[in-house]
């Protein structure tokens, strides 16, 4: 099924290229530098079977991982202040005012739209973004009972890596049958409405 500019999804003009901002995470995520985003899943897919494998957790892996790469590093500066070896050759870890200052204020600015969405939807201002927010949320909740943290982190990186791409494929075919669904859903809506809501139907 092709679809005319009019039919796509949200009625958008830009390209799934696009939307995900024309770098490198768009030629990832869409598979044009397919070397890399196969590394991806294999590293998720390699990961999460280390997880279930051996039941590491995410905090018991880092501390694994930061004990082995702090004691490599300490062994080799101890071995070669004895040996009259150079050091590692480590940079200088250290956060800029700057960055800091940067990333509290990008901080600041979601809280105070969280806070704001929240002060809006206890107050009963919204009622449409009330029942987008109840939706994602009981979403949210559906999902984290079905798996952990971890699958859902790693089924995440493999959804997002996976459905671009597959929807850039199929692009016009999905687009034409989500428009009939939306439109279809579109008009149970309106029905439903004037059967709950007689008074609003406009006279004919």
């Amino acid at each position: 099924m092709g679809s005319s500019s009019s039919e796509k999804l949200f009625k958008r003009e830009r390209t799934v290229h696009e939307i995900l901002g024309g770098g490198i995470f768009a030629d990832v995520v869409l598979w044009r530098k397919k070397n890399v985003s196969v590394g991806i899943v294999t590293v998720t897919i390699g990961s999460w079977m280390v997880f279930e494998t051996f039941s590491y957790t995410i905090f018991s892996l880092l501390s694994s991982v930061l004990l082995l790469l702090l004691s490599i590093l300490f062994l080799w500066s101890k071995s070669a202040s004895i040996l009259n070896r150079p050091s590692p050759p480590l940079p200088e870890f250290q956060i800029s005012e700057e960055m800091a200052e940067e990333a509290s204020n990008l901080l600041r600015i979601y809280v105070n739209k969280l806070l704001q969405v929240s002060y809006d939807i206890a107050l009963g201002r919204d009622s449409e973004l009330f029942f987008k927010v109840a939706v994602y949320l009981f979403l949210i909740a559906f999902i984290g009972s079905l798996m952990d943290f971890q699958t859902l982190c790693h089924t995440g990186v493999l959804v997002v890596i996976a459905v671009p791409a597959f929807y850039e494929r199929y692009e016009d075919w999905i687009d034409g049958y989500m428009v009939l669904i939306y439109n279809k859903a579109k008009e149970l809506y309106l029905r439903f409405k004037i059967w709950a809501y007689p008074e609003h139907k406009k006279l004919s």
